[in-house]
Order: C-alpha cells, then structure tokens, then sequence
C-alpha cells in the first residue's frame, strides 16, 4: 500500500488509524516517522514519503515519533492472510527466530537460501531480515524500559542484543533518546512479582471479543487455563522458559500481564498472545467483503468485528483435537486434563488456579496407548500424530506451508477435511479455512436462507474469499448451541457449532 501515495495522503489526513502497521509517514523535514493515525498537524504532501516497515524507516535514517509511538502499532495484516515465503518468514521474525537462530536458521526453516530471504524481504518491505529484528529489539526494549526496574545490562540481553554498545546505539537511533532518559521520561510501572510485565496490546476496531473469549473460557483445560475475574489465563510454553499469560478485553486494547520465567522471550510471548486473539485483522476488509453477501450482511451489522481464535501451540492444539473426537466439551477437557496432570511440566503460578504446561509431543510420544480412555482408532489417531509431532515428521507452527501441511495431515489416520481445515483455521491461521460439512455452519446456512449442501455451500462461500474462516464465525455465532468437538475419521458427521478447543 506504500506506494499509493495518495491514498496515502489521504490516510494521514484523516488520522485513519485503521491504516496504523499498514504504512509509516517519514517526515523529510524532521526526519521522524509516525503511524497514519499521529495526532499531530499533519505535513505537507511534498514532505512525507512512505515506507512499509519501521524497519526501512530506520535504515533510512529516521527516528520514531514520541507522540504517536509508531512502534506500537497493530502488526500488518498481510502476515497474517498470505503463506507466500515473506509472510511465513515475517511471521518467524515475529517468533523470534532471527535472535534465537540468525538469519541462516530462519532460512532453514523455511527452506530458501539466505541470499533470496533478504531479497524478497527487501523487495516488499525495504529491509531484510537483520533489520526487522533488530526494529523488533528496539520495541522490546523500550517495552522493557519503560515497564522493569531491570538494570540496563539485564535489560539489554532480555531483548535480545548481543551487546551493551548495540542496545545503547540501537536506542539512540530509534528513539533519539538513551535508554536512561527513555526510563526517566517513560509511564514506568513496578511489576507485581520478579518477571511480571504488563503490556497493551492494540488491535484495529472494531473487534467483538465475545466469540475469542467466550470459546477460550468454554474450552479451557483445568490447569493450564482459566477464566478469572474478567481474565483469561493460561501457561506458555516458550523457547527459553515457560510463562503465564492473563489476557483481558478493554475497549481499545486488550490488557496483557505476563510472567515469565526467562525475560528473553518476552517477544515471543507477546507475538503468540496477538495470534491468539487474531489482534492483527483488518476487520474493516473483511466485514466489508462478508455484509456484501445480503444473507451475511445482518450478522455483520449485528456484531461486527468476530476474529478467528487462534492458538499459542498449533501442536497442543492438533493433539486437542484429536482428545476432542466425537465426545462432548466437558468429556475432551477431562481427557486432556487428564494428560496434563500425568506429563506435563509443573509450574508455580503465583496467583494459583494454574498448574502445568500442556505436555509436549515428545512426552505424550511416550505415552502407554492403553492407558488412554478412548477407542482403539483413536488410540491410533493419537500416537500417530504425537509420534510424528515428536520426530519432525510433521511441523506445525507459523511458518508452515498451508497447502503441503494439509495434505500431510490428511494422509495420517483419524484426519478428515473437516479435521483438517479447522486445524488450518485455527493452529496454522489460514484465514479462508471451510467447514461446510460442519453441522453447525450447515444449520445456520439454512436458517439464513444459504445452501446448505456442502457442494452448493462451498460454491456460493467463493464469493467469501478470503475470509470463509471468519464467515464461519459469524455463522457459528447464530448457534446457541454447546460447543462440540471434532468428527472421527473421514468426518462422516461433523460435531459442531462451535469451534474445537
């Protein structure tokens, strides 16, 4: 969008902040860059010019704007709805992957040779895949700054600098003050406990968080979440620790304090908490698209703004799912509280309610099928998966390939398509994710007047591309029914309304 300058213009005229993480304005005359939204007179036309990452905003010599705070702006949109290789590359460097692994792991990850990441990256967004991370280094940090009483040292390495010199420059740079002027001038709030932070989350408006918050509290597995006085809560299982997450709706962010048993994975706590949430949507572009169905249009007009609940471990929740197969909610919470209580790691929840982290695949690949209370198929279903998890067979994350993910999904036993898209619509993020065998979204497709065959179904949902995830929601919210779980194998009769946990 960068590149429309006049729409551009136009944007920043009219401090439309649905624009913010779409573009930034660099100013030519102050050399600072803002969000769209900055509330400052807007510049002259002749004098901005737009990039379409901080990160070229920076390389490019300009520092942030103290005003409008560009930095925390809504991540893009784009990440999140493409499976091209920048997408998945932007939404590794989001992960964390480039401080954790270089930029030759990031390669790795995604299979291209370093030289074409950095070209492609450098070709959409103006900056390649070290300056990225180190734009990202930069807001945690002055997250850090501003919200600890973390000595600058401690402080520097939990977000993610290699050095005292480069934290101090990089600092400098971005935000033309040090990072002692930076605490001094900073809002700085005392963490409740050693490792507590608290942080905003922005989203684009509007968003209805009845449907995230109210799956995720109807599905929440005893000991690893919870649903507490307004909060939802659970554990995380993170690259260098473990950490526990309370996540709150607010009118114009969503409240998040963290605890954390290593700060350095602050970043990637804070990414997986707003894949969660699906914080990062345009819900504009696709309530805009979805009204123009005249059947839709009413329950867009009704609650406008329905996300897609995500995941923080795309492989807990495909073992979730399968937990989850032709038994009730209550039933798949049992089971998979079950398994947490007898291998999951243990952790010390200041606030109590919260026990365990979900165990991982590679404990669960040494569990005694005979010891779990399901069919003999499903038994199947289970170790399959969880063995296939553990090995690296089969990867589930963000920087999976939608389409090849897919089919290796379905090639194991137990994994229908109705298992499948709801697997890629909720642990892998695609957007355009369908259920039109689901009885739930069957159901109300009649009530509504749609066809309710899945063939003729799937046909008119074309004109829903690329967002039938999110008109599944709307159709899912017309239900007031339980939520179910997931079908058996070849998804003969899908469960819903409602979707998996």
């Amino acid at each position: 969008m960068h590149t429309d300058t006049e729409r551009c213009v136009r944007a920043v005229r009219s401090k439309d902040a649905r624009f913010d993480g779409w573009f930034f304005t660099a100013v030519l005359t102050t050399r600072i860059y803002c969000r769209p939204s900055c509330p400052v007179v807007p510049p002259k036309a002749e004098n901005m010019t737009f990039y379409p990452s901080a990160a070229a905003c920076q390389q490019a010599g300009f520092r942030a704007c103290k005003r409008c705070r560009p930095d925390t702006s809504p991540g893009s949109p784009e990440w999140n709805q493409r499976a091209d290789l920048v997408a998945r590359a932007m939404r590794l460097i989001g992960d964390g992957t480039v401080d954790r692994e270089g930029v030759t792991g990031l390669a790795a990850r995604l299979g291209y040779s370093t030289r074409q990441i950095e070209r492609q990256l450098l070709a959409e967004l103006g900056a390649g895949p070290l300056a990225l991370a180190r734009a990202q280094r930069a807001q945690t940090a002055r997250l850090l700054i501003e919200t600890t009483a973390l000595p600058m040292t401690e402080l520097a390495f939990a977000a993610g600098f290699s050095s005292i010199r480069a934290f101090n420059d990089t600092v400098r740079e971005v935000f033309a003050l040090s990072p002692s002027e930076l605490r001094d001038r900073g809002p700085r709030t005392a963490a409740l406990t050693p490792g507590t932070l608290t942080l905003r989350l922005p989203f684009r408006a509007p968003l209805n968080p009845d449907n995230l918050f109210g799956h995720l509290a109807a599905t929440a597995v005893p000991g690893v979440e919870e649903w507490r006085d307004g909060a939802y809560r659970r554990t995380l299982r993170l690259p260098y620790g473990h950490g526990i997450v309370a996540l709150t709706p607010r009118p114009d962010h969503i409240a998040c304090r963290l605890t954390l048993s290593d700060l350095r994975d602050l970043t990637v706590a804070g990414s997986r908490c707003r894949r969660l949430l699906d914080l990062d949507a345009d819900p504009v572009a696709v309530d805009e698209q979805l009204r123009a169905d005249p059947e839709l249009a009413p329950l867009v007009d009704k609650a406008p703004g329905r996300r897609v609940p995500g995941t923080v471990d795309a492989a807990e929740f495909a073992v979730r799912a399968v937990l989850g197969q032709q038994v009730s909610t209550a039933a798949a919470r049992t089971h998979a509280a079950r398994l947490v209580t007898a291998h999951g790691d243990p952790v010390d929840d200041p606030e109590g309610g919260l026990t365990h982290l979900f165990p991982s695949p590679g404990a669960l690949a040494a569990v005694d099928p005979g010891s779990l209370a399901m069919p003999r198929t499903r038994r199947a279903t289970f170790t399959t998966l969880v063995s296939q998890l553990a090995n690296g067979i089969l990867h589930l994350g963000v920087d999976s390939d939608w389409a090849r993910t897919r089919s290796r999904l379905l090639a194991l036993p137990g994994f229908g398509p109705w298992t499948v898209d709801v697997i890629a619509m909720r642990a892998l993020g695609d957007p355009d994710a369908f259920l039109p065998t689901d009885l739930g979204v069957r159901r109300a497709a009649r009530e509504l007047g749609l066809p309710s065959t899945p063939s003729a179904l799937t046909a008119r949902a074309a004109a829903w591309r690329p967002w039938r995830a999110y008109a599944v929601q709307y159709l899912w919210a017309t239900d007031n029914h339980p939520i179910n779980y997931l079908p058996a194998q070849g998804d003969p009769a899908p469960c819903g309304p409602g979707p998996t946990p």
